[in-house]
């Protein structure tokens, strides 16, 4: 092994602990890097599989009622390859177990064969049999949630009637990897099913005989999507078509992708955060290191050692850093992505979900570290190459001070021995203190950032089933109905309030930008269900206009006073032109609003409501639930509680549980920047501290003029530190909101509170570190000169 290698080795010995705190910056980076690369190349290679094997459809449409030889004129379309109608109807499950009862989703299936498209995957049981028209299959997340199987039955209402029907097989299906009930954003296996029975059968419990309701199409990979959803339109409109749509509007698929997309840009954004730090990092203690062994770096040279090989020396150091942190970070990166699939296989339904390595994020993870850790070291090559052996073997020229006037003479002779020389040391060598500075301020931000994250993430859950919405119960109905229905539940004992209101679903048009939604009519001054403006005042509806949400109209590009064409997707269907007359603050969703007896008047069906929204007595749920099971025209009940529930599982267990390793992640990086910093200030101050421990200061004195200096900068970074992560928590917030959530920007003096405390800790605790090492210092070696 050459000379320089063996130095090599006791320099990263000697250093060990300073080493492995910028390997963990790296590390961390590169484990992002890799978790979140694997894991969308995961998630997307097992979707496409999915898709493909299942042969999930590419349009999808709902109508009233069309007979069976529409599906030829659908075939005839050009671009269409597969065509295949079915029937689709709600119902309600009566699980004993549940007092409320429980959506349901029938489709139907072919008689004699699987369908062709969204072919469900037989996982437990058989396939029903077309002459058993009491047979289905169950989805099998909702058959778990109830620990139902095969052989068991069910109490399901369809049509207004109650069947027992048998459990036959369970299944799952691409159209249902993320499952919600109509009209509803949140998935809860234990809230919605979906089950399959025989077309014949199915057709017969909703008088479809000869008929369909819904179809699937599968188009050819040359066909434009846009002109075959305008000729599927076009050949529905006179049986009640609702509107044919893509699969990028599938509600399942949407939130999919979604969350796919979301991961995919954060893969992209946070890794390189992190590896800019080390870069930061590496070059101040390679900088630092090569002002420490000048008088080695000349003494090498003058044994015949050119600039280039000297310099390269210093670089391997860096490297050897570098790569030993970027493969720490592949292996951790990998365990993570592991760790990842078991969340993501409860969110999203997929048959398995196995962590897929990404080749390219260990070429990537390894590639950007060597380059940020090379950028740090080439910095101060410069100042290697500088130096000639018989300058570098003599002591630094002592630095001139005496143009820099008296600044705080007086203030400085207040003081005693040890503080003048930490506000010498901080006032003489202002660049040293500003690197050191910003160092720590970065681990300031990035705690201030994710403790702010996880505010905006309980924020958005408060203002939601806090303030917007402060029912207990909503009730839907079938169909829309005569706003007595209201009435009607407030006769009943327990509930102490009701608020009608009236979902209609529509395409938003604005010029070539559309959004398929829902338009929420309230009444004008809604007390349980509200709509409100950013700082939190209701929002009056008037009757001339829409109010929409922020992100709807940024997503339409649209301002108040412009005019939004509505198409309606039910009854008679218009087309309607209103004009925007406000904006509303929401965070879940993009709803938009109208007053509902304006909407009612602009659809021409007055009184009419298909929501209702219920304050309870606690004490009396029970007898209310029963009393919801047993109205013929209700849909469906949701509990607003078990929907928080839902909503804060599925932050925990899709991309917003990266919030936690986030949290984890930003506490090393503020404990590793803070603890270079001490540490390089002890190794360059090493003889230094010998020379007074010498000439009679003592430890604890010693020890303060040491960490004096890391205590002045870590107090002038908090608040440079705090205004940075200010605004990092705006890029942050806005990279972890979808189009499901939106997640807020929150600042407390809480959140700045805890970020400067973990701040705090970290520098108190590499003080002690350092200070244990300054406190066994070995006084004779350390005033040799190190050759």
């Amino acid at each position: 092994m050459s000379v320089l290698n063996q130095k090599l080795w006791r320099d990263l010995n000697r250093m060990k602990v300073q080493s492995l705190a910028i390997a963990a910056v790296i590390a961390v980076g590169v484990m992002l890097l890799v978790m979140m690369s694997g894991v969308v190349t995961s998630l997307t290679e097992t979707q496409r599989a999915y898709y493909e094997r299942n042969h999930f459809a590419d349009v999808f449409t709902s109508l009233k009622r069309a007979p069976a030889s529409v599906l030829r004129d659908l075939r005839a379309i050009p671009g269409i390859s597969v065509v295949e109608g079915r029937v689709a109807g709600s119902a309600l499950i009566n699980m004993p177990s549940q007092a409320v009862p429980i959506r349901a989703q029938a489709l139907s299936l072919p008689d004699l064969h699987l369908p062709r498209l969204n072919v469900p995957l037989l996982t437990d049981g058989r396939l029903v049999d077309a002459d058993q028209p009491d047979e289905i299959l169950l989805l099998r997340s909702f058959a778990h949630a109830h620990d139902l199987l095969p052989g068991d039955y069910l109490s399901v209402t369809m049509n207004g009637n109650r069947r027992q029907l048998a459990i036959v097989g369970l299944v799952q299906s691409p159209e249902f990897l993320y499952s919600v009930p109509p009209g509803e954003l949140f998935s809860e296996d234990k809230r919605f099913g979906v089950f399959w029975m025989s077309n014949t059968a199915l057709a017969a419990a909703f008088d479809m005989r000869g008929a369909f309701n819904d179809v699937l199409i599968s188009i050819g990979l040359q066909a434009r999507e846009a002109a075959v959803i305008e000729a599927v339109d076009l050949v529905l409109k006179p049986y009640g078509g609702l509107g044919a749509y893509g699969r990028s509007d599938q509600i399942s698929d949407h939130f999919t992708t979604q969350e796919i997309t979301s991961m995919r840009d954060a893969s992209k954004s946070v890794p390189p955060i992190f590896l800019a730090v080390a870069a930061f990092l590496l070059n101040i203690v390679i900088s630092r290191m090569v002002q420490a062994e000048r008088e080695q770096i000349g003494l090498i040279k003058a044994f015949g050692y050119n600039d280039w090989e000297v310099g390269l020396h210093y670089l391997k150091l860096v490297l050897v850093i570098a790569c030993f942190g970027a493969l720490i970070g592949c292996i951790l990166g990998i365990a993570a992505g592991r760790g990842m699939m078991e969340l993501y296989l409860v969110y999203f339904k997929f048959p398995a979900l196995v962590f897929q390595l990404d080749p390219s994020s260990f070429v990537i993870g390894l590639g950007v570290s060597i380059f940020a850790a090379s950028l740090g070291g080439l910095l101060v090559l410069r100042a290697v190459f500088a130096l000639t052996p018989s300058e570098a073997m003599r002591p630094p020229t002592p630095p001139d001070y005496s143009k820099r006037g008296q600044w705080g003479a007086r203030f400085s002779q207040m003081l005693d021995q040890p503080s003048r020389m930490v506000l010498r040391r901080l006032t003489r060598a202002p660049g040293r203190m500003l690197g050191s500075m910003v160092g720590i301020a970065t681990g300031m931000a990035l705690s201030v950032a994710m403790i702010s994250l996880l505010a905006g993430f309980d924020r958005t859950i408060e203002l939601t089933f806090d303030v917007l919405d402060r029912s207990d119960v909503t009730v839907t109905f079938i169909h829309p109905v005569h706003e007595n229905a209201a009435l009607q539940l407030s006769k009943l004992d327990g509930v102490t309030s009701v608020e009608p209101a009236r979902a209609v679903s529509v395409i938003f048009r604005n010029g070539v930008k559309t959004s398929r939604g829902a338009v929420q009519g309230y009444i004008a001054s809604p007390r349980l269900n509200r709509a409100l403006k950013r700082d939190l005042s209701p929002v009056y509806l008037r009757q001339d206009g829409l109010i929409l949400s922020t992100a709807l109209a940024k997503k339409l590009d649209i301002r108040p006073g412009d005019i939004l064409t509505l198409e309606i997707r039910e009854g008679r269907q218009p087309k309607l032109d209103i004009p925007v007359a406000g904006l509303a603050q929401s965070l879940i969703g993009s709803p938009a609003y109208m007053e509902l007896s304006a909407l009612n008047r602009v659809l021409s069906e007055p009184d009419r409501i298909s929501t209702a929204f219920l304050t309870i007595d606690a004490s009396k749920q029970e007898n209310i639930y029963r009393s919801l099971k047993a109205m013929p025209g209700v849909a469906g009940v949701s509990v607003k509680s078990e929907a928080r529930d839902s909503f804060v599982k599925m932050l925990n267990e899709g991309s917003g549980s990266t919030r936690f390793i986030m949290i984890a992640i930003a506490a090393i990086i503020t404990f590793g920047i803070v603890y270079n910093a001490a540490r390089i200030g002890f190794a360059e101050r090493e003889r230094d501290l010998a020379s007074l421990r010498v000439i009679g200061l003592s430890k604890g004195e010693t020890a303060f003029v040491l960490l004096g200096e890391l205590a002045v900068v870590t107090l002038v970074a908090l608040p440079v530190g705090g205004l940075v992560g200010y605004f990092l928590t705006f890029a942050i917030a806005n990279g972890y909101s979808t189009d499901l959530y939106q997640i807020p920007v929150t600042f407390s003096p809480r959140s700045f509170g805890l970020a400067g405390l973990s701040v705090v800790l970290a520098a108190i605790c590499s003080g002690w570190l350092v200070k244990r090492d300054a406190d066994n210092l070995e006084l004779v070696t350390a005033l040799k000169t190190r050759e």
